[in-house]
């Protein structure tokens, strides 16, 4: 019964949702804070499901104006959980191709998300370049999972190199963006679903990187991000008292 209710407000949620962002893109279309608008918006679902986002900075004075954020991609959930950590003037960057998905795609649009053709490798370069002209244009961040894909519990994935080469190309710093794992812990039917938190790093300048050791430097990153994300884990559903948790074994992978 519990579930049914929340599917019944999640769809009315995002009934709202899309029809104001819609008319919100109409009158102001591509604004750049768009997607923080509308971002604070999916994160109230996590009141919906039981969900409570824990948003930590490590030094919120040392964040820049500018920067590529990344983050753990782990499942739909992180609609409602990593938008809390979102700042005025972020976007994300997305296929071309999403703009011909039916509402979902005008509305990515509307909202000043960057929009690459990623059909062509060897237009890789010219991507990037043009992305960071958007950045530089509008005073963009931008908002990436350098995992490429979701992870969905099995842990955090090895990084791309995307987001990295777009920041040396943008000239701003990386921020990393650490959620805790939500690999099994929303029940729909259960009443609290415990802990969630999403913890928001110190700047990294990456053009202090040799060109030869960026690779090096990344997957110590990833190492860094991978570790931080088993502590906020083990410390988030340690304090959720109804979570029917995850066994330590399992909290290994993360």
């Amino acid at each position: 019964m519990l579930a049914f209710v929340r599917f019944i407000l999640m769809g009315i949620g995002l009934i709202v949702i899309f029809v104001s962002a819609c008319l919100y893109g109409v009158i102001r279309p591509r604004h750049r804070n768009s997607v923080f608008y509308f971002g604070r918006l999916f994160a109230w679902f996590s009141y919906i499901l039981g969900v409570k986002v824990q948003v930590r900075y490590t030094n919120k004075a040392a964040l820049p104006k500018q920067a590529v954020y990344i983050s753990n991609h782990q499942s739909t959930y992180d609609m409602i959980t990593l938008p809390y950590a979102l700042r005025p003037g972020v976007v994300t960057i997305g296929k071309k191709s999403l703009v011909w998905i039916p509402l979902f795609g005008q509305i990515y649009w509307l909202t000043g998300n960057i929009l690459i053709n990623r059909d062509k490798k060897a237009r890789a370069a010219e991507t990037l370049r043009q992305s960071a002209a958007k950045m530089d244009e509008r005073k963009l961040s931008v908002w990436m999972f350098p995992e490429g894909t979701r992870s969905y519990g099995k842990g955090l994935l090895p990084f791309k190199a995307g987001a990295f080469q777009l920041a040396r190309k943008a000239e701003q710093p990386i921020v990393p963006v650490c959620c805790s794992s939500t690999h099994e812990q929303v029940k729909l039917n259960r009443w609290h679903n415990g802990t969630v938190i999403v913890e928001v790093g110190e700047p990294i300048d990456c053009l202090q990187w040799p060109k030869h050791q960026v690779r090096d430097e990344i997957v110590q990153l990833h190492q860094t991000m991978e570790q931080r994300i088993y502590q906020l884990t083990v410390e988030a559903r340690g304090d959720a008292a109804d979570y029917e948790g995850c066994t330590a074994s399992q909290l290994k992978g993360i």
